[in-house]
């Protein structure tokens, strides 16, 4: 039975691994972490029974034991919980769910503690790709992707290891607002931007969706993932979701990974590999399809993207700084204090601001990310 850890196990892709591992049965959890929704947290904890939990919130955590006091299961919290959690020395492979840049300090425990990760969290490789692979590759850990563009990716490559990559295709939905033009989203509300047309999500990746911020970080997560230069990662508009991303080699041969939009599948295989399971649920019937469509992505209007090339372009902390920019402007937008184009408005004026340091520490990308926050905080 393969023990697993789940950080962020209330959100999407944590209730998702859950269902999983409800399903196959043979998965052990023996840690799960939540932010502040003790009372899920509370439901996994008595149907799942982990060895340790984490919460962010010391409050939270003294509640939380209070309730459970039955299980017998401790209760920690902070980023020191975090960490313990991820590290847990039963635990074979880490799911790192949790969104932002939190995820770096746990996943790098991890890897050190020579965990292999199930990785859901792309700002760890984004802002910290730079430390992260070469850790990874110095304790001999497995990086395995459970984003379903990058598992697609992944699973086109395998097989191929000794065949050099000429292109990797990056398939995007396009997001609620595909096709309208930047004077069409001056308008565009909280509620507006978080009807995903094709995939169900946590409402801040929901909201990187439509504004192609989240294609930005899969470009730049891609990079890192499968040792690509940039220019070889081209993104490509494919509304129906049924192509979740594909490889062309050098000979001009295109493999792809096609199913029907379920992010239990990518999970899975992380989960699993390199074994596949059966996986309930509704299949992908090509009788039904009436066509597959193709567009090039309007990097005009939705600058999230094309600002996401130029942070990795220029490097350094710059991504980080891209990132830092993102995670507080979608906040501030979910909680209405800006319009939606401010969201990535923002994103390029902390970039312009941000000073270029080549090769930040750890220290320093933390450094970064807080001195976008204050500078994001003295202007808006």
């Amino acid at each position: 039975m393969k023990k697993i850890a789940i950080l962020g196990s209330t959100g999407s892709i944590g209730t998702q691994t859950l269902e999983v591992a409800r399903e196959q049965g043979d998965l052990e959890v023996v840690a799960l972490s939540c932010g502040g929704n003790i009372r899920l947290m509370e439901e996994q904890m008595r149907e799942f029974h982990p060895k340790l939990v984490s919460v962010w919130d010391e409050d939270d955590a003294l509640a939380l034991r209070n309730s459970t006091r039955d299980l017998n299961i401790p209760v920690v919290y902070g980023m020191d919980g975090l960490i313990e959690a991820a590290i847990h020395p039963q635990s074979e492979l880490l799911v790192t769910a949790i969104v932002g840049m939190l995820g770096i300090r746990p996943t790098i425990a991890a890897i050190e503690a020579g965990k292999n990760i199930a990785l859901a969290n792309k700002e760890t490789l984004v802002t910290a790709g730079h430390i992260i692979i070469p850790l990874a590759k110095k304790h001999k850990v497995s990086i395995l992707p459970v984003d379903s563009e990058h598992s697609a990716i992944f699973q086109s490559l395998q097989g191929e290891e000794n065949n050099r990559i000429h292109k990797i295709l990056l398939t995007a939905s396009g997001g609620p607002f595909r096709g309208r033009k930047r004077e069409e989203l001056l308008s565009i509300q909280v509620e507006d931007a978080l009807k995903h047309p094709n995939w169900a999500m946590g409402k801040k990746i929901t909201i990187d969706s439509s504004t192609l911020v989240n294609k930005g970080l899969e470009v730049m997560e891609a990079k890192w993932l499968f040792d690509v230069d940039l220019d070889r990662i081209q993104v490509v508009v494919h509304p129906q979701s049924v192509i979740h991303s594909a490889v062309e080699f050098e000979d001009g041969a295109v493999m792809a990974q096609l199913g029907t939009p379920d992010m239990r599948l990518p999970i899975q295989y992380a989960l699993y590999y390199p074994e596949r399971r059966p996986l309930s649920g509704k299949r992908l019937d090509l009788f039904a399809l009436s066509n597959l469509t193709f567009e090039e992505p309007d990097i005009e209007t939705f600058k999230g993207l094309k600002l996401a090339y130029e942070a990795m372009r220029r490097g350094g902390n710059i991504p980080v700084a891209y990132n830092a920019a993102n995670e507080k402007a979608v906040s501030l937008f979910l909680n209405r204090k800006i319009q939606y184009l401010e969201i990535t408005d923002i994103i390029e004026e902390t970039m312009k601001q941000t000073g270029f340091i080549s090769n930040p520490t750890l220290e320093q990308i933390l450094e970064t990310e807080q001195e976008a926050y204050e500078f994001i905080s003295s202007r808006w």
